[in-house]
């Protein structure tokens, strides 16, 4: 029988790394055929580098430190592609980069919000969920989308919905959010493994 296809990842992030502790617990329990190839981070010294490290994932901190865009974005996938990854993924990255033509498609990230809702410059982590409460919204929930070369603007490639309750505070919505997004983002990447996602 023919061994399941199986991804290399570079995860990239900046905080606190709580993203990539869940994939990391996704493929040690086997329910993601896959594996964290690298760990890119835009800051030393952040949770998310000590988790890699302890899990004995290679991690390569790049910081902006003043570049541009451009040539940031070249140093970062020049790692990736040192680490013959398969995909990218976006776990907290705070940072605009500039896909190049090679990694088209091959890059994701996920939002915790329904995209295009609540997404764009500024609008991560505790800010999103403020937002989502003080519109009154009902419903919020988390994207996995495709990155392109704006912020949380590439096409949609999964989304699950959250009820937002009444005596919700941004840290109780985040919480559920949050919890939606450890289901969510593995479940995008197994589809992405079995093709049903492009």
């Amino acid at each position: 029988m023919a061994e399941p296809r199986h991804l290399r990842l570079a995860v990239l992030l900046s905080g606190s790394g709580r993203t990539l502790e869940n994939l990391l617990e996704q493929i040690d329990a086997r329910r993601l055929p896959a594996e964290v190839a690298v760990v890119v981070s835009s800051r030393p010294g952040v949770r998310g580098v000590k988790i890699a490290e302890r899990a004995d994932v290679p991690v390569r901190v790049l910081p902006p430190g003043g570049q541009g865009v451009e040539a940031w974005s070249d140093v970062i996938f020049a790692a990736c592609r040192q680490a013959r990854a398969d995909l990218v993924v976006m776990a907290g990255f705070l940072h605009l980069v500039k896909i190049p033509p090679e990694f088209t498609g091959r890059v994701i990230n996920i939002h915790p919000s329904l995209l295009p809702a609540f997404g764009g410059q500024g609008f991560h982590g505790i800010n999103v969920h403020r937002a989502v409460l003080e519109r009154g919204c009902t419903v919020s929930g988390c994207t996995v989308h495709l990155v392109d070369d704006e912020y949380d603007h590439g096409r949609v490639l999964l989304q699950e919905p959250v009820p937002v309750l009444a005596d919700d505070s941004p840290e109780s919505l985040a919480a559920r959010v949050f919890a939606a997004e450890c289901q969510t983002l593995p479940e995008a990447i197994r589809r992405i493994v079995a093709g049903l996602l492009p």
